[in-house]
């Protein structure tokens, strides 16, 4: 079974910053894309950035320059550094892994940006 567990939403100010971790554990033999996306109100589910296993990582254009990605392959972990942060930030991310014909999504995380 393939369990993936996110943290690190809430409420924060325009300006400030949040961190978001997912974690991936399970029968996984190789995790080739793992990366995050979002989803606002009355929108579709974009993508935000990922990082291809020993590959480039991909930004939206939107968020370029302010959230920083790691992934750390040996934990199958993945953390994105939420900088300067705009009330056009506020969505459920969701955390989202993939490899041959597996395609996994955790439950999401509330981000809020607001004062």
């Amino acid at each position: 079974q393939v369990q993936l567990v996110e943290s690190g939403g809430g409420l924060v100010q325009p300006g400030g910053s949040l961190r978001l971790s997912c974690t991936a554990s399970g029968n996984i033999p190789r995790i080739n894309f793992m990366g995050w996306y979002r989803q606002a109100p009355g929108k579709e589910r974009e993508l935000v950035t990922q990082v291809p296993y020993g590959g480039e990582t991909t930004y939206a254009d939107s968020v370029k320059g302010r959230f920083p990605i790691s992934r750390e392959y040996s934990k199958n972990t993945v953390s994105l550094q939420m900088n300067n942060l705009k009330p056009e930030d506020t969505a459920v991310y969701y955390c989202r892994i993939f490899w041959a014909r597996f395609d996994y999504w955790g439950q999401g995380t509330q981000v809020t940006v607001s004062s």
